[in-house]
């Protein structure tokens, strides 16, 4: 899933907050309209679509909260009392809702516009049956490099492990995406639920650390945008917006480069869903139906950035973006990638308990990594000078016991 931008988000859940206290005062007689709660993740809507669809169906008034992970995300569709209407989750976290029968199915064909959603998004591995979800946006995980920097071929998630780029290389502060580069660059699945896998992964990264000058989120864009770094790994959107605002710094040609390494990365698929919370489900389908609507599709996949399930929206957006390899991957380099699972509490517990050994790494080995050298060169220096002042000491104290017993 697209990384939420934590800033918007809170910006949001303020605002969202105060509509829902709103939304308790009775509405006056004759303008009463019916409440419909959205619930997305934060930046990831066109400023102009809500207002469109509440022009289109007046009789709506959308309530419009937004997260910034699947997890947080989770949280509060199961602990609130909130009677969110759509949501708008990441293929695991839609596996996970499925099977605690926390969504209700969607008869596609009432969506008027379901037809534009690519066949090849689909029959997923987390809704085989096109019951619960509607695609919204997709991409991919790759490596995100400076070529002024970089004189190596990139195409390896081993490159990252590369010493020859020390200082140079960020990394995202994600548990399940620095897990899964981990567990791609060793050769296995980013889903795997072995023990002794997971574990050889956080090794990985904790080998890697000395090597890495942060860990971060939104504060990696920046920084590589600047051109400041070699490398780091981004999903898509992300990348695609990195290279094009270090295309405006560089008179219109970008440094940065992205690739899907050989080895294979996540693809995954952001839907649209009704819970079982929903008390307004006709209105739900409306809005999942005016969300495929081309207008609609063009209008999001414009502010967002990110690849679009819609076929005749991806045509609208020309062969700049059907012919880019971020925007629009080959199907052969689809095919390499797979998507997150959900992970069932016992394995999501490995996982975090590997993260943790990592995060540990992170605040008490980097610091001895980074400045090992430093550390060693003044223990190297305070021992010798220990030993040149007990040297001297020794020497004075012969002569001192030298002169006495002469002059006895």
């Amino acid at each position: 899933m697209r990384k939420c931008s934590s800033l918007f988000t809170r910006i949001f859940t303020v605002a969202a907050a105060a509509v829902l206290l709103l939304s308790c005062v009775p509405a006056s007689v004759g303008a009463a309209k019916t409440k419909l709660y959205v619930f997305n993740c934060g930046d990831y809507i066109a400023d102009t679509t809500i207002e469109k669809f509440e022009t289109a169906y007046p009789e709506y008034e959308v309530v419009y909260e937004v997260f910034d992970t699947n997890e947080a995300m989770y949280q509060k569709l199961v602990s609130s009392n909130i009677p969110y209407d759509v949501l708008i989750p990441s293929d695991y976290m839609i596996e996970r809702l499925i099977k605690e029968n926390r969504l209700k199915e969607i008869d596609m064909t009432q969506l008027e516009n379901y037809h534009y959603i690519g066949e090849a998004y689909k029959n997923t591995s987390y809704d085989p049956e096109n019951k619960y979800s509607v695609p919204y946006m997709w991409g991919t995980l790759g490596i995100l490099y400076n070529k002024e920097k970089v004189d190596d071929v990139v195409d390896s998630w081993s490159i990252l492990w590369n010493e020859k780029y020390k200082g140079q290389i960020l990394m995202l502060d994600s548990m399940r995406d620095s897990m899964a580069v981990a567990l791609k660059k060793l050769g296995y699945s980013m889903n795997t639920t072995n023990e002794s896998e997971i574990n050889e992964a956080a090794q990985a990264l904790i080998e890697q650390k000395p090597l890495v000058a942060e860990y971060g989120v939104d504060i990696l864009k920046d920084k590589m945008i600047q051109g400041s770094y070699a490398f780091t790994f981004a999903y898509s959107g992300d990348a695609l917006y990195m290279q094009n605002q270090n295309a405006e710094l560089n008179g219109g040609e970008s440094v940065l480069e992205y690739v899907i390494p050989k080895e294979g990365s996540n693809f995954w698929i952001d839907a649209m869903c009704i819970p079982t919370t929903s008390q307004n489900t006709e209105g739900a389908m409306k809005f999942i139906d005016f969300m495929c609507s081309t207008e609609i599709a063009f209008d999001n996949v414009e502010y967002i950035e990110y690849s679009t399930p819609h076929t005749e929206a991806l045509q609208q957006l020309g062969d700049e973006y059907i012919n880019n390899a971020i925007y629009n991957p080959s199907a052969e380099i689809l095919e390499n990638c797979d998507s997150f699972y959900y992970l069932e509490p016992e394995v999501q517990e490995l996982y975090n308990k590997a993260w943790e050994s990592v995060r540990l790494a992170s605040a008490t080995q980097t610091e001895s990594d980074s400045d090992g050298g430093s550390w060693k060169l003044i223990a190297g220096i305070a021992v010798a000078a220990v030993i040149i002042v007990a040297i001297i000491i020794f020497v004075l104290y012969k002569k001192k016991m030298n002169r006495i017993k002469y002059e006895e």
